[in-house]
């Protein structure tokens, strides 16, 4: 019997065997998967779900896409895994594609293997055209990764969602050279503040803390433009610009996290979306329509990296997922998906917002593209939905045939991050079976 075969035929008794040699570090618990097709997935029970997870924002044109599965398999009948010092023409390809995609003046790109390394190899990068530098700025509910160092910048480091994760076990040998800011949440902002006319004083605060409160210069400042694990929080362009302005002055360089973005919000960057652009983009989930790869595009002018062993990793010339990237861009560009992303979002959004009307529990509606999230709340004070109820919610809705994320610790904010391909048909049984959820929550 051949693995495949051997696969279909496990039944959930000896999966729970099986079991009990796996270990998990994190993530939402979900049942098993067996097959999906565009937005839908299926379980080991057979009940089908559209997937607004897009299985953690990595599949923009949805499950076994069959154009990007003939096009690896095709280039695998020659080649797969390359040592990273042989040349590949996908890899040069890919570059070459990232940097006429991406905002003018950032022209050079580096591959790696996964969104925590790829941050690191922005930090790397700083810190080379920063001789002596070692502090970076972060803001508040960020999340960069769970490694050992873009652990210290992201929110399950903090005590932020109530108690310490299971982060707390590294502490000793966690990054330390970051240093938190207040990030612009302006639904509920820290200062009392109202939205658009307000003196952007989180941002006045990053410059107080690089001005003084670091010691040395500050090699960088680390941005995600829309928090997602920290709650879909999207960021007013006007304090982006701000930001840049700031890192202009004191000459750290500014670092977009856009391995969420990319794509997501109707455009290819976020630095077109929101028109600031950083030194550094990094790229990583969906960047590889399924397969792992990621990325950063540094701007022209920064020392790059040499040929010194300065970034090297085994599987970072995966010429699978590069020739995977390039069909998916293809497909993006010819199909209108980015224009398709801004209709259905757009779409959902009002949905969302109708849905309001009936559930007031349903609070701000945060919408870029298809990077949505619906924060819900108490309504007799605009509190945060106590977690386990928003739970519960996630689970009837999943028992209504979708899947949402959360907001990382933000339990009461769900997300709505569909495959890229969603139609409008689509969209409208997503408002419906999560209107039957709030339905048999409230």
């Amino acid at each position: 019997m051949n693995v495949l075969d051997l696969m279909s035929s496990l039944e959930a008794q000896k999966l729970a065997e099986m079991n009990e040699h796996l270990m998990v570090g994190g993530g939402t618990p979900g049942p098993y998967l067996v097959k999906g097709k565009g937005v839908r997935v299926e379980d080991i029970n057979g009940r089908s779900y559209i997937d607004c997870t897009s299985q953690s924002w990595a599949l923009y044109l949805g499950y076994a896409n069959d154009e990007i599965r003939e096009t690896v398999n095709e280039h695998m009948k020659s080649l797969s895994h390359v040592h990273q010092g042989f040349g590949t023409k996908s890899r040069t390809m890919l570059a070459d594609k990232l940097a006429a995609l991406a905002p003018e003046g950032l022209n050079r790109v580096s591959f790696t293997v996964g969104g925590g390394p790829a941050i690191e190899a922005a930090m790397k990068i700083a810190m080379k055209n920063l001789p002596g530098a070692q502090n970076f700025i972060c803001l508040w509910d960020a999340y960069h990764g769970s490694t050992l160092t873009t652990a210290g910048a992201s929110w399950i480091s903090t005590k932020a969602g109530g108690n310490f994760t299971g982060t707390a076990n590294f502490l000793p040998n966690l990054n330390n050279n970051f240093i938190r800011v207040p990030n612009p949440y302006c639904y509920r902002c820290y200062f009392g503040k109202n939205c658009g006319d307000c003196d952007l004083a989180c941002a006045e605060m990053m410059r107080y803390q690089i001005e003084k409160g670091v010691c040395g210069q500050v090699a960088g400042v680390i941005v995600e433009p829309i928090q997602a694990s920290g709650g879909q929080i999207i960021f007013p362009e006007r304090y982006l610009r701000r930001v840049r302005e700031i890192c202009d002055e004191f000459g750290a360089l500014l670092i977009f996290d856009e391995i969420q973005t990319y794509c997501r919000i109707g455009r290819y960057f976020a630095a077109d979306y929101f028109g600031v652009t950083p030194d550094i983009i990094v790229l990583g989930k969906a960047l590889g329509a399924g397969l792992p790869i990621a990325a950063i595009i540094i701007r022209d002018g920064l020392k790059g990296f040499e040929m010194k062993g300065e970034e090297l990793h085994t599987f970072a010339n995966n010429s699978a997922a590069q020739v995977a990237a390039l069909k998916q861009i293809e497909i993006i560009d010819r199909d209108d998906i980015l224009g398709n992303t801004n209709n259905i979002g757009a779409r959902l959004r009002e949905g969302l917002i109708g849905l309001r009307e009936k559930y007031p529990q349903i609070g701000d509606v945060r919408q870029a593209g298809l990077h949505i999230g619906a924060e819900m709340i108490d309504p007799a004070d605009k509190s945060p939905l106590p977690g386990n109820i928003s739970l519960k919610l996630r689970d009837k809705a999943m028992d209504s045939g979708i899947i949402l994320g959360t907001g990382g610790y933000r339990k009461n904010l769900l997300k709505f991050k569909p495959p890229l391909i969603c139609g409008a048909a689509e969209a409208d049984e997503i408002l419906d079976s999560f209107d039957k959820a709030l339905a048999n929550t409230f």
